[in-house]
């Protein structure tokens, strides 16, 4: 019976219980994130929800960091370099994609030509430019390239070059009233917008502000460039976004604190070992002694403090009464390497470069784990290729190529509309298991699920040059009479097949898979 009456009253403890939990009468309990609310954690966190716009403010500011980092500080200049060196290379070439062998030949020697001389300062080809616009862009987040017509009597190859700009020449200029603004248009951050929000035009300084006399950013300093004649390359972080944050924005105070943190480790050790050693000499009123170590006079400093020189190998006694004690400066701390590893690969993450390729320190990394490393970056270089450079960059360059030889004459409209058809060949990737990649992309190509061209355009090369190359290579092995193990077409020992004689078989009769057929 008193078990009974204990379980009906714990019954009613709990209902008890229940009903003081449930909210007041007119309030509804409702779930919610935890990030939230206001709470002690988060009490301190202020959000601003500012547009994407409003949020880059101070974005000169943000340049200029970012440009004394990439010159004085050796992670952001090799991240800089890096970007720059994956993204590029030796640079992203265009291939025509088309059957016409003369016209596709004829398009190949036209843009050649003219990729030589398309820097209007005369510095570059169209590769280097290709690069410095990849490091101007990382370093201070965007980067513009205007489109220089020029006159047929200059003799280039197409009537065109290409001025690169840094983000500097626009400034964050934003009014509705400008000299020469049509009526409906209005400039914000140094970009003009008609009336429907297109981009009409640049307004571009005279000179670069930080080497021109003034500072001025009055609209009587700037021209007005229209937006057809101007690339902006630059990778928004927000839907209408319009001017690039530099990669190192999220890392500039870092950066900034691991270098005072490491001069202040090296000062320290300078300053440590700055004394070799001290002598103990008798009290002041004794009979004055020789040097100890030179047997001579002392020699004393400026300020009148003996300094005892140390020269290899001395061996000296000590005069009675002195003694010397060498110093034992502090090194620089059990943990000073792993401290810094930590932070540069904070770093490291923070611009988007593997610590191992930043670095090169590859301490403790397998061939594996630095094989999944490798890969994930180059996605990360793949699609900043294949959505900022190539069609920012490489198609309007494409496009403003083909019509300037159009103007020119150099190509009729059908060569021009063909010229603008081409594949996009960023420089391929090395091997990370040169044997095994390659066996993996041969089984590929035999099993269909890649075509011999694709192979080849990964590493960088155009699929037409390579098959007459090696048109060309196996009709001069056949007119010397030479027979090469690295010829595709010998099968075993001595046996080739040709296209005059197809009825040539090898000596073995059951040729394996290895054996090339």
């Amino acid at each position: 019976m008193g078990k009974k009456k204990t379980l009906k009253q714990s019954a009613k403890q709990r209902a008890a219980a229940a009903a003081t939990t449930l909210p007041p009468p007119g309030m509804v309990a409702v779930a919610r994130y935890d990030s939230a609310g206001n709470g002690r954690r988060l009490i301190g966190w202020a959000t601003p929800g500012t547009g994407p716009n409003r949020a880059i403010a101070g974005l000169q500011n943000i340049r200029n960091r970012a440009r004394d980092a990439g010159r004085n500080e050796w992670a952001a200049k090799a991240a800089r370099s890096r970007w720059a060196t994956n993204l590029v290379g030796t640079g992203i070439l265009a291939r025509p994609k088309i059957a016409d062998t003369a016209l596709r030949a004829k398009l190949i020697a036209l843009w050649d030509d003219w990729a030589e001389e398309c820097d209007a300062d005369g510095v570059l080809d169209l590769y280097g430019l290709q690069a410095l616009v990849a490091r101007n862009w990382i370093e201070a987040g965007e980067v513009f390239v205007r489109l220089r017509p020029r006159r047929l009597e200059d003799g280039l190859a197409a009537p065109l070059q290409l001025q690169v700009l840094e983000a500097e020449m626009v400034p964050l200029l934003d009014t509705d009233s400008a000299p020469g603004l049509a009526p409906g248009h209005s400039i914000r951050s140094g970009i003009e917008f008609d009336a429907i929000g297109r981009r009409a035009a640049y307004w571009f300084h005279r000179h670069h502000p930080g080497d021109a006399a003034t500072t001025s950013i009055g609209t009587a300093d700037l021209a007005r460039v229209p937006a057809a004649q101007v690339l902006h390359i630059y990778e928004p972080e927000r839907p209408g976004q319009l001017r690039g944050v530099s990669e190192f924005a999220a890392i500039l105070p870092k950066l900034r604190g691991i270098g005072n943190y490491d001069d202040a480790v090296l000062h320290r050790q300078e300053i440590a070992n700055l004394f070799t050693f001290f002598v103990t000499r008798p009290p002041e009123g004794a009979a004055p002694t020789p040097d100890p170590l030179s047997g001579g006079l002392v020699e004393t400093g400026p300020d009148g403090v003996p300094i005892a020189p140390l020269e290899p190998g001395t061996g000296q006694e000590l005069a009675p009464g002195e003694d010397v004690k060498f110093s034992s400066p502090p090194d620089a701390g059990t943990n000073y390497g792993d401290y810094m590893r930590n932070q540069h690969q904070y770093v490291a993450a923070g611009s988007g470069i593997p610590y191992e390729l930043l670095t090169g320190d590859l301490r403790d990394v397998s061939d594996r784990a630095l094989r999944v490393i490798l890969l994930e970056f180059r996605r990360h270089c793949q699609q900043r290729q294949w959505h900022t450079l190539i069609p920012q960059l490489c198609r309007k360059i494409r496009r403003a190529w083909a019509q300037a030889c159009l103007l020119a004459g150099t190509l009729t409209e059908a060569e021009a509309a063909a010229a603008r058809q081409v594949e996009w060949a960023p420089q391929g990737w090395d091997y990370l298991h040169p044997v095994q990649d390659v066996d993996a992309r041969i089984k590929e190509i035999r099993a269909g699920l890649k075509t011999r061209s694709a192979a080849i355009l990964e590493k960088g090369d155009d699929p037409w040059a390579v098959e007459a190359e090696m048109a060309a290579d196996n009709a001069r092995a056949d007119t010397l009479g030479l027979i090469l193990d690295s010829d595709p077409r010998t099968i075993g020992q001595g046996v080739r097949i040709t296209a005059s004689d197809p009825a040539a078989t090898p000596e073995t009769e059951d040729p394996s898979p290895e054996s090339g057929t």
